[in-house]
């Protein structure tokens, strides 16, 4: 028997619609099993769709289950941020005042109200460190660049795999034109430095395992941000663009605050209604 599930959709990491990343969102998702969840990702076809459903962890908010069209994710950025704005408008009340606690499959992740935004503690990465010269060569090749191009390859694995790349500069992050069908299987991300007094201070670039482009994406940049930030390459605080290749205006903030890396985000909703399910 299906039910009328309270159903959003909405933009993360901009202030304007239609320029970020999308996120469709079904509330009251307990009784859906594996497979239902699993079908209606495929059918919005977005890079990720996700269930809200009570916490397991009684020191959590809420329980939150991440599908893209293919398999389930036990954290991804993106969907963190719009899950739990979908949360909070649709009356969601923190145990804790100063921030929600949203519990996934990589466990407890904390996200903060900051100003007109949200953002999430960046999770330690499970994977850090050089990329094997194989891989590394893989990766190059696919993205159509020699080893002069690159300052440095690092795994930023904390959910997602990702793989790294640390080009000279901004605009060489920009000009890449990979072979998607080369780079099927893998997660890599580009980033590179824009010039000092910048809007933004880095561009980034996510090419996900689908072999598709990502228009903004918060567990690659929260890797990035904790190999930038620890290795002196980046500040404790900065913007970055993504999304610029795909017409998006992806605005991801990036803050160290003690032990804690934030990142952040704007979220704006784009619809909402009931799905059948």
């Amino acid at each position: 028997m299906s039910f009328a599930r309270r159903f959003s959709q909405l933009d993360v990491f901009t202030s304007v619609p239609l320029l970020g990343n999308p996120l469709a969102v079904v509330h009251d998702a307990a009784g859906l099993n594996d497979a239902k969840m699993a079908s209606l990702a495929r059918w919005t076809n977005l890079s990720e769709t996700t269930f809200l459903l009570p916490p397991k962890d009684s020191t959590a908010d809420y329980l939150v289950r991440i599908f893209t069209p293919l398999s389930e994710l036990p954290f991804a950025g993106h969907p963190t941020l719009g899950s739990c704005h979908a949360w909070l408008a649709a009356g969601g009340k923190p145990k804790n005042p100063q921030f929600v606690v949203q519990e996934c499959g990589i466990g407890l992740v904390r996200v903060r109200r900051d100003s007109e935004r949200l953002a999430f503690a960046a999770p330690p990465l499970r994977r850090s460190g050089a990329v094997e010269a194989d891989t590394r060569a893989s990766v190059l090749e696919a993205l159509g660049i020699g080893e002069a191009a690159v300052r440095d390859v690092q795994w930023v694995e904390n959910g997602p795999p990702w793989i790294g790349v640390l080009l000279h500069d901004a605009q060489s992050v920009l000009d890449l034109k990979p072979d998607y069908a080369a780079l099927r299987g893998m997660a890599v991300g580009a980033v590179g430095p824009y010039p000092e007094g910048s809007a933004c201070a880095f561009e980034v670039r996510a090419f996900t395992r689908t072999g598709v482009e990502d228009p903004v994406t918060g567990s690659l940049n929260a890797g990035l941000a904790l190999w930038l930030i620890g290795a002196g390459i980046a500040p404790p605080r900065y913007v970055a663009s993504q999304g610029t290749r795909l017409q998006r205006n992806g605005r991801v903030h990036v803050e160290r605050i003690g032990a804690d890396t934030w990142i952040g985000g704007a979220v704006c909703p784009v619809a909402s209604g009931t799905i059948l399910l």
